[in-house]
């Protein structure tokens, strides 16, 4: 077998389940194939059944055919470049993804934060500190958000907590995950000001050592997402100094 095809290593030790027997599956995509054993050995021991490719088309395929529950994306693929790959995972389905790479500047955690991703790793990497953050994306990807569906501007933003669901004017808007997480914050207490921090903290855990500035990124995306003029926003407002807020709601 050549070093980038795809392998399925399923695991036999119990672990996180989806439902009784079924392992969580995590699709380690990583162009060296000892970063991807490695990879694999670690997250078998904490119970989950693992997908190894070393290729673009390779993630696309088994994506598409195994829907895995995570993925973990190294951006340097030799076939076709990870954001691209990131770009068409977003765009065919709703999988949580923690993006493994090189690039340790401020500003490409935020372009990979803009494309969707739901967590940034930089090589040189602990593999413990991938299967907390694969751990902790799983735990925030089947969160909970609010138990009813309040309306916000007279009805126009309905955020459903249980579906995960956001829509406006009647449409649902395809949010990723910490997207919604942040929407779904802002909203709990509309008008309270949230730090940055204290978003990262909410969303992506207590332990996440990520820069605060990202939350900026998603901010921005969730502003177009939501038709929000950023010099006059009606739902997501800047709080100079501080963070963010969200505004009132109606009485829905």
């Amino acid at each position: 077998m050549r070093s980038g095809d795809a392998v399925v290593t399923p695991s036999s030790s119990g672990g996180p389940d989806r439902s009784p027997g079924a392992a969580v599956t995590v699709l380690v995509v990583d162009d060296e194939a000892k970063i991807r054993e490695l990879m694999g050995a670690y997250l078998r021991r904490e119970g989950y059944a693992v997908l190894e490719t070393g290729t673009a088309a390779g993630a696309l395929d088994l994506a598409g055919r195994a829907h895995p529950d995570l993925v973990v994306l190294d951006l340097g693929l030799p076939d076709l470049p990870g954001d691209e790959v990131l770009r068409l995972l977003r765009r065919s389905a709703d999988i949580p993804v923690i993006v493994l790479t090189a690039r340790a500047g401020e500003g490409d955690r935020v372009a990979g934060l803009r494309l969707g991703a739901d967590d940034y790793v930089t090589k040189p990497f602990s593999p413990r500190e991938v299967v907390a953050r694969v751990e902790a994306v799983l735990r925030r990807a089947g969160g909970t958000a609010t138990a009813r569906t309040p309306t916000f501007a007279g009805g126009r933003l309905a955020i459903d907590g249980e579906r995960r669901e956001v829509s406006l004017d009647g449409v649902q808007l395809q949010l990723t995950r910490t997207e919604f997480d942040v929407l779904a914050t802002l909203a709990s207490r509309p008008g309270r000001a949230w730090s940055r921090s204290e978003l990262v903290s909410r969303v992506q855990g207590h332990g996440y050592d990520g820069y605060e500035r990202t939350v900026d990124a998603h901010v921005k995306n969730l502003r177009r997402k939501l038709g929000d003029d950023p010099r006059r926003p009606m739902f997501v407002l800047t709080v100079p100094g501080i963070g963010y807020k969200f505004g009132a709601p109606d009485d829905g």
